[in-house]
């Protein structure tokens, strides 16, 4: 708590000074900064014509940043020696592993206030190189895309690019990830675009998507056993922060789907809770369901994510029951979030 402390302190200090060496592409853990104004300049940039990106992945950034290096750019601005062997003494700060202290050598301390104002601060000299080279960029921390006209040029810039952060700043550029390629082939703090030239719109990329859903199943595993409307006040949190996030899209139609998809997955629970087939019928009854039809629902021998996506049960158990359980729609939550500043 001490050395949190410390840190934070350190942070408030060194902060307004390095602020004003900071680029304006550069996005990332800084004052009235977001990943949200990060996308929008992005789209900005392509539809000024900019329609090929360079994606630039650093390998295992936060452990590889070079100590000298990185103290040679804070002494730059900041002359008390006190300070600087404080801050010499954070990044070299022993890792307990099963009992064992290991010194580092090389990284910055994750998880510490300090940490992204010193991943800022080696990372302006790329910011001033692209801009000295003129080129347009947006850079979220150690996540930079990088704008230009044409594949030719971007393989170009690349090439280059990689030579500079190997060479000058002793990061290692990883291979596999980075590369130059379409925007709309490739994602950006979690977004992507569509293919359109003009009008370009913001949309959640498809991997994050996939990865949404797979976290939201694990959700639903862990609850396992839980009354209903404990399940959705869980789920609840995870849903508003992930909207909240992607606020910025302008394709809305994977939310109705999301909406959707949600409803039956807690359908599909409900079903599996109401057991027996008396239980069934009982339910399906009292939730408006006419006798004849709901045994005839409770016997016809389906799994329960058949019967989650019946008639039957959509009628029975319609966007309404989850609205009064207090469920967080994406769609509705995400309206009400365009209205706000």
């Amino acid at each position: 708590m001490l050395d949190r402390l410390i840190q934070q302190a350190i942070h408030q200090v060194l902060s307004p000074i390095f602020e004003e060496q900071f680029s304006d592409s550069s996005y990332g853990f800084r004052p009235n900064r977001s990943a949200g104004q990060a996308v929008q300049q992005a789209r900005r940039y392509m539809e000024a014509g900019n329609r090929w990106v360079v994606d630039i992945d650093l390998e295992k950034f936060f452990d590889k940043v070079n100590h000298d290096i990185l103290m040679s750019r804070i002494a730059r601005h900041v002359k008390d020696k006190a300070v600087l062997k404080l801050i010499r003494g954070y990044l070299v700060a022993g890792i307990s592993d099963n009992g064992q202290v290991n010194m580092r050598t090389m990284g910055t301390p994750q998880g510490g206030p300090l940490s992204p104002l010193l991943s800022n601060i080696i990372l302006t000299d790329l910011d001033n190189e692209l801009e000295d080279r003129g080129h347009k960029f947006c850079r979220y921390a150690d996540d930079c895309n990088i704008y230009v006209k044409s594949e030719r040029a971007g393989q170009r810039v690349l090439q280059s690019v990689t030579t500079f952060l190997e060479n000058t700043l002793k990061l290692k550029v990883n291979q596999e990830k980075s590369d130059v390629g379409r925007p709309w082939q490739r994602k950006f703090l979690g977004y992507s675009v569509c293919n359109r030239k003009q009008n370009i719109r913001l949309r959640i990329a498809p991997a994050v998507l996939i990865r949404f859903k797979k976290d939201v199943k694990q959700t639903l595993r862990s609850a396992k056993g839980w009354s209903i409307n404990r399940t959705v006040e869980k789920l609840n949190l995870k849903l508003r922060g992930w909207i909240t996030y992607f606020r910025y899209i302008n394709v809305k139609n994977i939310l109705l789907d999301l909406d959707g998809w949600l409803r039956r997955h807690l359908r599909k629970i409900l079903w599996r809770q109401w057991k027996r087939v008396y239980t069934r019928i009982k339910r399906l009854i009292a939730l408006g369901i006419d006798e004849t039809r709901a045994a005839m629902s409770a016997v016809n021998g389906r799994g329960p994510w058949f019967n989650s996506g019946a008639s039957h049960i959509n009628q029975a158990l319609p966007k309404k029951f989850f609205d009064n359980l207090r469920l967080v729609s994406l769609i509705d939550y995400y309206q009400r979030l365009k209205y706000l500043p």
